[in-house]
């Protein structure tokens, strides 16, 4: 005999939060509504349809909350050991060659996640590039791109 009516969906609630907190338990309440609903669904648990916004009300009504994961940080910002004084304030030109000269680093992705980098010096004199490199590393590309600059002086 089935049941019709508000009775036949109170029982079928009664059984559907059985089975959300069985399995918020089983996974120490790291699933969210929308992961239960998943997995109702993969288990039909003789359950008929299985809707994530009524599971959502069920686990309202039950105060069962994910537990939501924060990644930890990757880097701290820290205070440097060594700050170098503002020679240029920010007059980027020069009256002879050789006597003002800046160094940047740039990364550019390519392919399927490489890295490429390119260290280069460049002279305020006449804005021309004195010396760079390309590497696969940043390890010491900086000291690699002075030692040719420094030769040609």
């Amino acid at each position: 005999m089935k049941l019709i009516g508000p009775v036949a969906r109170e029982l079928e609630n009664e059984q559907l939060v059985e089975s959300i907190q069985h399995l918020y338990r089983q996974v120490d309440g790291i699933y969210g509504y929308r992961r239960i609903t998943i997995n109702r669904k993969r288990e039909k648990e003789g359950l008929e349809k299985v809707n994530k916004k009524q599971i959502y009300r069920l686990m309202q009504i039950c105060d069962l909350e994910a537990v939501i994961r924060r990644r930890p940080k990757k880097y701290r910002k820290g205070k440097p050991n060594y700050v170098a004084e503002n020679v240029l304030a920010r007059e980027f030109t020069s009256e002879k060659p050789n006597r003002k000269r800046c160094t940047d680093v740039t990364e550019s992705k390519y392919g399927n996640g490489k890295e490429a980098y390119i260290s280069a010096i460049i002279d305020h004199y006449d804005k021309s590039i004195v010396s760079y490199i390309l590497g696969h590393y940043n390890n010491n590309l900086v000291f690699k791109t002075i030692r040719p600059a420094i030769t040609i002086v």
